[in-house]
């Protein structure tokens, strides 16, 4: 496949983003697969890379803790799957993924470089499904029954946006090019004011990728902005933030 070159939309791009508008009141951050299972390098089972873990949760604690102070509604979507006897994770229903662990060999994995697995991965009761520890906050909600890459396929999210008021979705997490991007798709189609923030996401599935997501949802579904312009646009500056 030749090479293709990224369109230059920054014209686009900044004229959206005089546009955005976020009140906290109507907003939420929504903290997608922010768990062990892909950011603690101990435990985890489908690893993003250290330092791309290492970057995200450090912008996206102080993203979080910035909202949290302005009354903005945080909620945490976490993968957990049972443990079905015969199959593994509930994941494995999935021909792709099912394949995908099949196919899986020493130079050929899910996250490129690094074991990985998705037979094992986010098994009920296991280490890989706790939030991880710098990011959570009493006070915050969570959605644990989330088992596809969709957060509101299957879960309550949407209810309890509903509930809370919120028109205005702030997203990151991981994969970038998976669970963030295919939330992003559904919040458009319900709807929604769909904000992403570029660096508190990574894709465990390499850089390309990671970009595509990105590319993807700023071109067709939101805003991709950074926490910096996210701290501007709800009006009280900007926050520290790690430049890892």
């Amino acid at each position: 496949m030749a090479n293709i070159e990224i369109l230059d939309r920054s014209s686009l791009l900044e004229s959206l983003y005089r546009a955005l508008a976020l009140e906290p009141a109507r907003t939420a951050m929504i903290a997608i697969d922010m768990h062990r299972g892909h950011l603690d390098m101990e435990v985890a089972t489908m690893p993003a890379k250290p330092e791309d873990a290492a970057r995200v949760v450090a912008n996206a604690r102080a993203a979080l803790d910035f909202a949290r102070e302005r009354g903005i509604a945080v909620i945490h979507a976490i993968q957990v799957y049972r443990n079905i006897p015969g199959l593994g994770s509930e994941g494995m229903a999935s021909p792709f993924w099912k394949a995908m662990q099949e196919a899986q060999g020493e130079r050929d994995r899910l996250t490129p470089g690094r074991a990985s697995t998705v037979r094992e991965h986010n098994l009920e009761g296991s280490p890989g499904t706790q939030i991880m520890p710098e990011l959570r906050r009493a006070g915050d909600y969570v959605i644990d029954n989330k088992k596809r890459l969709d957060c509101f396929y299957g879960t309550e999210l949407r209810f309890l946006l509903d509930t809370l008021g919120v028109r205005n979705v702030v997203l990151m997490g991981i994969n970038t090019n998976t669970c963030v991007l295919n939330t992003a798709f559904s919040a458009f189609n319900f709807d929604y004011r769909v904000v992403v923030l570029s660096d508190c996401v990574a894709s465990m599935y390499g850089d390309d990728l990671h970009v595509l997501g990105l590319q993807n949802i700023a071109r067709c579904l939101g805003w991709v902005i950074t926490s910096d312009q996210f701290f501007e646009k709800i009006g009280a500056g900007a926050a520290p933030r790690s430049t890892l």
